[in-house]
């Protein structure tokens, strides 16, 4: 497989590009049916928590994939390995809608959650590799955190495109169609990426996932030596300080995307009343986490780390309550206020986590994945709970609880 013009070279705007790209790719996709809730639940008789499995099925089979894909990449190459894991995941994208009956849905909808998994599992290690290994200096610390900032804010970008996609086909031509409509986007994001993105570091070059080095197929330690390395990098993804960025994945993210599954059902019923398309120009607010993600970076420089984590989730937490409000204006605000703060926080953790573990930044980014997208299939699906019982208050109250351990599990261990 080979790539565009961006291989040849390293060029920090080319993998800025290139990684955006993929974030649009990948997420798009990945948050889609998300719009288009109220009409498919309505389409296939189900209930809103059920119905919501056309997203958490995704995010989980992300979740589960997300491990296998760090070493697929160590072994396949990182950029060769995005590359197969967005084709595969367009693939399957484009016939997953058509499908005739819920479970099938929900079952290819889990298989295209996997085949995503490859780029948010390698995305980041990948670029920290790309700017810390350059001599002339890119990698400096203000870097990295600006660059995990754009890379996120394509991530919001995507999901943001894949939702008034999905919204305005659907308006015309059933959410099935609009669904579709995301997968054709993300081969045009997909051909992005293949052309831009700058080559990663040869095989041989660089630490397998067992600590090794491949040098033309022959290991270059010993098994002592291995074992060693494993138990080093285990001991790291397991500290206090990377079992607490995993947490901010899972619960963070957990109550961001419950959120938004069931805000759509809310704005449909009365007082509010929206049609499909009217409620997917409400993900416009994703255009503030697109800015907050990407505007992170200098506010680390300046501030630190921890302290941003902090003041994002608090961010979050605001605009959470704001949508409780009967004022549809209110909501919107509160919207655009959470949306900012959880990718604030999102894009400091995320980008945090490769740094806090140099010796396994492959395997930490993967189980940051894997926590962060685990919590969104079961907070997700748990928000629906929530509604179910208590209405929206229900879903208010388990996000503000999810933010607030949060935020007291970065208070007590993080440390810049």
């Amino acid at each position: 497989m080979t790539t565009g013009p961006g291989a040849e070279r390293f060029d920090e705007r080319r993998l800025l590009i290139a990684l955006f790209g993929a974030g649009i790719a990948a997420f798009a996709q990945l948050y889609a049916p998300q719009a288009v809730l109220p009409d498919a639940a309505r389409e296939l008789m189900t209930s809103a928590s059920a119905t919501a499995l056309l997203v958490s099925a995704a995010t989980l089979g992300l979740a589960v994939g997300v491990l296998p894909w760090a070493w697929v990449a160590d072994r396949l190459g990182r950029v060769r390995a995005m590359t197969v894991a967005m084709l595969g995941a367009t693939a399957v994208g484009l016939a997953v809608p058509f499908a005739p009956s819920f479970g099938l849905i929900v079952a290819g909808r889990a298989v295209e959650g996997l085949l995503v998994a490859g780029v948010p599992a390698v995305a980041m290690a990948y670029l920290t590799e790309m700017l810390t290994e350059q001599p002339t200096g890119t990698g400096a610390a203000s870097v990295v955190p600006r660059a995990a900032g754009t890379y996120v804010a394509g991530t919001s970008m995507g999901g943001l495109l894949g939702r008034l996609v999905s919204g305005g086909v659907a308006e015309l031509f059933g959410w099935r169609a609009g669904v579709g409509a995301v997968a054709v986007a993300c081969l045009i994001a997909t051909g992005l990426f293949i052309w831009l993105a700058p080559r990663d570091r040869p095989l041989r070059d660089r630490p397998l996932s067992g600590g090794r080095y491949d040098g033309g197929g022959h290991g270059g330690g010993h098994g002592d030596g291995d074992c060693g390395g494993r138990v080093g990098r285990l001991r790291v993804l397991l500290s206090p300080r990377l079992l607490v960025l995993d947490a901010q994945g899972l619960l963070l993210m957990g109550g961001f995307v419950a959120i938004y599954n069931y805000l759509g059902f809310r704005l449909a019923a009365e007082p509010f009343g929206l049609s499909s398309g009217v409620v997917s120009l409400v993900f416009l607010a994703y255009l503030a986490g697109t800015w907050s993600s990407a505007r992170t970076g200098r506010l680390v420089v300046r501030h630190g780390r921890r302290r941003v984590l902090i003041v994002s989730a608090g961010v979050m937490a605001a605009g959470v309550v704001a949508t409780l409000s009967g004022w549809l204006p209110a909501v919107l605000v509160g919207l655009v206020v959470l949306t900012a703060g959880f990718f604030g926080a999102h894009a400091v953790a995320s980008g945090w986590t490769p740094v806090a573990a140099p010796r396994a930044r492959t395997q930490a980014a993967a189980v940051y994945n894997l926590a962060y997208y685990a919590g969104s299939s079961l907070f997700g699906w748990l928000g629906g709970v929530g509604f179910a019982l208590a209405g929206w208050s229900g879903t208010v109250g388990m996000v503000l609880v999810l933010v607030a351990l949060a935020v007291s599990l970065a208070a007590a261990v993080l440390r810049d």
